[in-house]
């Protein structure tokens, strides 16, 4: 079946054709008629499987189809997601396929200022995708209003779960109207998921759409590598070198981590970015910007900021630490390999990280493939890298010492 078969506005269709997508993934196949028809649905796919036009391409017609029909004013669906650079992304997803309509699309996030985001919202909006935090903030000032909303979609769900944003999806069901559509997409879906989308749903059951049994793409090649803690910069560094011109998507388990192995990258002379929680939006936004763009080829990433990004044409994902969520992995390698690309996945694996190792591969149910580094190699990588590492370091003393001379001889 082809996009040109479904009973949706020949401008979706247009645009469609104009991104280069003329058939449905299978997500998009099995979830956009029963969302047409405007029954609720709880959709479980792959990372990289078109999610989010499975729900954007029957929103904006059925929004589209209103405007052209009646007046229409105020928020008709709300697309509440866990982060900022997500809530970007999808609105970039709305605007693209619903270019040529009518439709309006806005997001609203945290960690810029409030005024521009006001004076758009009091311009009328058709579809607000949000963070929690920010939405809360402007609908108790009175710049959202939420009565009119017919659609609620929560995307990346198990997520939103993760980061405890159960009562802020509990507190935002009080303020929609009782009659509306309700939409959860996730990659991973858990007892916690299933009980959360019977209690919001009311009247028809939610249609689940399960993912296949092994929740990584087929087009996914991963693998693990078993290396001590302290030696994964050597063999990072050395990927990175094997790689020139390939996008490196490096996935640590904290902010702290982030900014160690980008420290660790520089000694070696490799240029990398960084992307976590404590960087502000500004920063964040550039260094997804610079990644994207291919200006710099290896990201350093924590799980929260990097969460459901679709990055094109990412070639690695290095798991340098191993994630204490098994789900986690599933959303991580999910970065590459995304469509009909191919893509690879590389973890690091040290001693003390192996029990968490063993719950991933039940999870997958199977095992990954062990990378196997021979003796000789390893401690050749070691020693050089370890060389070029000191060998930065004491250069770096060396310029210090003279600059402080140098000052100080200007001082005299």
């Amino acid at each position: 079946m082809k996009f040109d078969d479904y009973r949706i506005s020949p401008e979706i269709k247009r645009n469609l054709e104009e991104m280069g997508l003329k058939r449905p993934t299978d997500i998009q196949f099995k979830s956009i008629p029963p969302i047409l028809k405007g029954e609720d649905v709880l959709a479980i796919a792959q990372t990289g499987t078109g999610k989010t036009a499975a729900f954007a391409i029957p929103i904006l017609h059925m929004l589209q189809a209103q405007k052209r029909s009646a007046r229409s004013e105020g928020i008709k669906c709300v697309v509440m997601v866990p982060t900022r650079e997500l809530a970007l992304q999808i609105t970039e997803v709305f605007e693209r396929i619903g270019r040529h309509t009518k439709v309006k699309v806005f997001s609203v996030f945290g960690g810029v200022e409030q005024g521009p985001q006001i004076a758009r919202l009091e311009k009328g909006i058709d579809v607000l995708v949000t963070t929690p935090g920010r939405m809360f903030d402007l609908v108790s000032q009175g710049y959202i209003h939420l009565d009119r909303v017919q659609m609620l979609v929560l995307d990346e769900a198990d997520h939103m779960l993760d980061l405890g944003f159960i009562k802020d999806i509990r507190d935002l069901i009080r303020f929609l109207p009782k009659q509306r559509q309700t939409l959860f997409f996730s990659a991973t879906i858990n007892e916690k998921i299933k009980t959360l989308a019977y209690s919001l749903v009311r009247g028809a059951a939610i249609r689940i759409q399960v993912s296949p049994k092994n929740p990584v793409a087929k087009n996914i090649q991963h693998a693990v590598a078993f290396i001590s803690m302290d030696d994964k910069r050597f063999f990072l560094a050395r990927l990175i070198e094997e790689n020139p011109d390939n996008k490196i998507l490096v996935f640590v388990r904290t902010k702290v981590r982030a900014e160690r192995v980008h420290k660790a990258l520089e000694r070696a002379n490799i240029a990398s970015i960084t992307i976590h929680g404590d960087k502000d939006q500004q920063d964040r936004l550039k260094a997804m910007q610079q990644f994207r763009e291919g200006s710099v080829k290896v990201l350093i990433a924590t799980d929260v900021s990097a969460r459901g990004i679709d990055i094109p044409d990412v070639d690695f994902v290095v798991n340098y630490d191993l994630p204490d969520v098994a789900e986690n992995y599933v959303h991580r390698v999910g970065r590459t390999g995304r469509g009909k690309q191919k893509g690879r996945a590389v973890s690091f694996c040290s001693p003390e990280e192996k029990p968490i190792l063993a719950e991933i591969e039940t999870y997958l149910t199977e095992p990954i493939e062990v990378q196997a580094i021979h003796k000789d190699d390893y401690e050749e990588i070691v020693a050089q890298h370890e060389f070029t590492s000191d060998k930065m370091k004491s250069l770096m003393q060396e310029i210090e010492e003279a600059e402080k001379w140098e000052r100080k001889k200007r001082k005299k």
